[in-house]
């Protein structure tokens, strides 16, 4: 959530800046209701310093020896306007929290212009694309019976995916490789979380109330599947004012994700690469301000790492204004080589919430300097899509007779297996 002093000082400002990513903030309306909220505000002032006033004339009369009835009364009329106006205070500060709620973040000033994905800025790329002396399989043709919709439709439906044998072994090593990674090279601590959250949780990184359609809710309770762990990782911090000494914080997690891409449908429907449930290493950083654009690009380059050691060639797009996430300030995608496919696809995905999801949050660190409480900046990144890093390896690393040649960095997790 932003600042809500940014509205009150440089309205105008930031609808502009908001029009750039697509967003069109309803002026007038917030106008209208920050007037109420102001004259509300001192209206409830007024009246509860004129029963001070009277309160302390009360006791002068009764010192007095004089009757207070009439001030009494007074007295209790007061308490009844300044009631009525707390309450219409209440009802406009709601509103508000309710428009402010599903505004999404300013675009950082580096972030690209731009409305949609076609927008978006290549900033590298890393590796060479392999050529094969024949037509390359997609992950779909490679994965044979080893890769099994059928039976994942039979137990839940359209977008899953049964993994078997060899390849279920595949997509574990992928996911302990990553892990091992990011803790032994990069300074993360791993942790587990639940894959439940509740409802705060969800408010607190921005999926909701905005979107909620997009969530799976358990019926019974307040509870939510998580759609990516940073959700859970994140909120760790939540309503926490932590000792400067601790940042950053950097968390790495690995789970199951839930979607239920709601508005998807159409869209990637082949395969593994859009389901409904995918396994996810998710980095989070919590940090100081002054240091969250470098926290972004450190992070982005240990998802670049994962990428380097498989050997799997990729390119970095900085995203434009109108393709960034809800809560972005700014976001860099990576996207791997898919030969099967003949077109790079998203497999990570890092941004700098700078203190968006902090406000909504509560979670603060203590200035070293000034001693008072600062909202911390988050970052989150991919590290990597779990699923999508599996389709990868299995289309770069296949040969013509559809066998898939396991990558030398996962030889160790594979327990002797060296083709599938």
């Amino acid at each position: 959530m932003l600042d809500v002093k940014l509205y009150r000082d440089n309205l105008e400002g930031i609808a502009e800046a908001l029009l750039t990513r697509g967003f069109s903030l309803d002026v007038s309306t917030v106008k209208n209701l920050e007037a109420q909220r102001k004259a509300l505000q001192v209206e409830t002032e007024r009246l509860q310093s004129e029963r001070n006033q009277r309160s302390k004339a009360i006791g002068q009369a009764k010192a007095q020896g004089k009757s207070v009835e009439p001030l009494l009364a007074e007295v209790s009329q007061l308490g009844d306007a300044i009631q009525a106006a707390e309450e219409a205070l209440q009802v406009i500060q709601s509103e508000l929290h309710r428009l402010y709620t599903a505004v999404p973040n300013l675009p950082h000033p580096t972030a690209p212009e731009g409305k949609r994905e076609e927008d978006n800025v290549e900033i590298r790329r890393w590796g060479e694309a392999p050529v094969f002396p024949f037509v390359p399989q997609d992950h779909v043709a490679l994965g044979g019976t080893l890769l099994d919709f059928e039976a994942a439709a039979k137990l839940s439906g359209a977008r899953f995916v049964v993994l078997k044998n060899q390849l279920a072994r595949l997509h574990r090593a992928l996911g302990q490789f990553m892990l091992d990674l990011h803790t032994s090279q990069h300074g993360y601590q791993e942790i587990y979380v639940p894959y439940l959250v509740n409802s705060d949780c969800l408010f607190g990184t921005g999926q909701l109330p905005k979107f909620a359609e997009d969530q799976f809710a358990i019926q019974d309770g307040d509870w939510w599947l998580i759609p990516t762990s940073e959700v859970a990782v994140t909120n760790l911090v939540r309503e926490e004012i932590l000792d400067f000494d601790l940042l950053p914080l950097k968390y790495v997690c690995h789970s199951p994700c839930f979607r239920k891409e709601a508005g998807t449908y159409g869209k990637d429907m082949r395969g593994m690469l859009r389901q409904h449930q995918f396994d996810k290493v998710e980095m989070v950083q919590i940090v100081s301000p002054e240091d969250s654009y470098a926290a972004l690009e450190s992070m982005v380059s240990h998802a670049e790492a994962v990428l380097q050691q498989l050997k799997l060639p990729y390119r970095v797009m900085a995203l434009c204004r109108g393709d960034m996430g809800f809560c972005a300030a700014k976001t860099f995608d990576l996207e791997v080589w898919l030969p099967g496919q003949n077109h790079y696809r998203e497999i990570s995905s890092c941004s700098n919430t700078e203190a968006f999801q902090a406000r909504r949050m509560q979670a603060r660190f203590r200035h070293p300097t000034t001693h008072k409480p600062e909202y911390c900046h988050t970052l989150n990144g991919s590290g990597l899509a779990v699923g999508r890093t599996l389709i990868a390896v299995m289309e770069n690393y296949q040969d013509s007779e559809g066998r898939i040649h396991i990558p030398e960095v996962l030889l160790p997790y594979m327990g002797g297996i060296t083709i599938i």
